[in-house]
């Protein structure tokens, strides 16, 4: 009897099991793309291990509608053609319903003609505007991360207030380091600012010590740096060794504590536009972020015993904004698709209140910055 009494058992166990929501169901399969290895592993890490944190809590949760949420990450390795290679593995093999990712501006563009090709909605995590424009263009892209543009008007905004008119630029030759510099180029008159110098590096350059001495020479009152990654670091530990007398702004792509930890002193009084992200603690209980904002980094800074940064953040929107439109969509690509560019209104997001439309499939401006400047090796929002 005892035999058949936990035979019984085991039955009602695996009944209960299999006819519960999350298991009865198909799962949902959404792809990711992350530079996991590689150059721009600094941005991968972090968006990998969002992406891994919040399957969890979904599915513990009981996934979305009851079905199971499986999220594929492909390592890019930093590399385009790797990226590409991953996409079409991500349709053809893995039949997902959408892609986020990837973590950089260059494999974002190369892999947006595959996503196209087979209608499958792209939330990249990169910056550069041209993952989303011209929208007639990119009718299945979106994008989490701030416009470059938006970046740059934060800027300007904040150097026409303070009285700056003269700037030297810095950028990276990377397609964030391009973008980034036609942003700043064609937006700085609107703002009555002078470009006096234009200076350019390469991913691999160890020292930037003459680009900013021209930058010095020609008059700029000021010098924005625009590049992700050790260049960042670089060119601050530079400007400080030379002791310009000037003041430093980084692009949004500082918003990581290593960039401050790397740096040292050389960090202290750097200004950049930055996502609430990083300064969620100073921001008033009311805001409509901060509660999202706290729970996402304390979650983080838990699991991960590091925090998130910027980075992180872009998966975590992009990753939600499928998890919304799956829930309220169901598994269609044309109806994710229409979702995302419809219903995604006054959305909290870690980067800012998302509002997508048919012109905007990013749905962030200025106002999701805050001036955030380093001080005593942490961030301070600027008044």
């Amino acid at each position: 009897m005892k035999f058949f009494g936990k035979l019984l058992l085991i039955i009602l166990a695996f009944i209960i099991l299999w006819t519960s929501p999350s298991y009865c169901k198909e799962p949902y399969k959404i792809g990711a793309i992350f530079s996991v290895t590689g150059a721009a592993s600094f941005l991968g890490e972090p968006e990998k291990n969002t992406v891994l944190m919040l399957v969890e809590q979904i599915n513990k949760a009981g996934g979305i509608n009851g079905h199971p949420l499986e999220v594929i990450i492909e390592d890019s390795k930093s590399d385009e053609t790797q990226a590409v290679l991953a996409a079409k593995k991500l349709i053809e093999k893995d039949k997902v319903l959408a892609i986020i990712g990837p973590s950089t501006t260059g494999e974002s563009m190369a892999v947006i003609p595959i996503t196209t090709s087979a209608q499958t909605p792209l939330i990249s995590v990169a910056a550069g505007a041209s993952i989303t424009q011209p929208v007639k263009e990119r009718y299945w892209v979106f994008k989490t991360a701030q416009y470059d543009t938006s970046a740059v008007e934060a800027i300007y905004t904040y150097m026409k207030k303070t009285g700056i008119k003269k700037v030297g630029i810095i950028t990276i030759t990377t397609s964030f380091g391009d973008a980034g510099r036609k942003a700043l180029l064609e937006l700085a008159p609107k703002f009555g600012i002078s470009v006096v110098a234009d200076e350019r590096y390469g991913p691999k350059d160890t020292d930037m010590t003459t680009q900013l001495v021209k930058i010095k020479s020609a008059g700029a009152q000021a010098v924005i740096n625009w590049s992700v990654g050790p260049g960042q670091v670089i060119v601050t530990k530079n400007w400080h060794a030379l002791k310009m007398g000037i003041p430093l702004f980084q692009s949004h792509g500082w918003g990581s504590k290593k960039n401050i930890e790397l740096a040292g002193k050389a960090a202290e009084g750097v200004i950049a536009p930055l996502g609430r992200l990083v300064i969620w603690d100073k921001l008033p209980d009311k805001h409509p972020q901060k509660a999202l904002l706290k729970k996402y980094v304390t979650d983080y800074e838990a699991r991960y015993k590091s925090e998130p940064g910027t980075f992180g953040g872009h998966a975590y929107d992009a990753l939600m904004i499928v998890v919304d439109a799956l829930k309220n969509a169901g598994p269609d690509k044309k109806k994710i698709r229409d979702y995302i560019e419809n219903k995604i209104k006054n959305w909290p997001g870690t980067g800012g209140i998302f509002n997508m439309s048919p012109n905007d499939h990013c749905g962030l401006d200025m106002t999701a910055f805050e001036m955030v400047i380093v001080k005593n090796g942490d961030w301070e929002i600027l008044k």
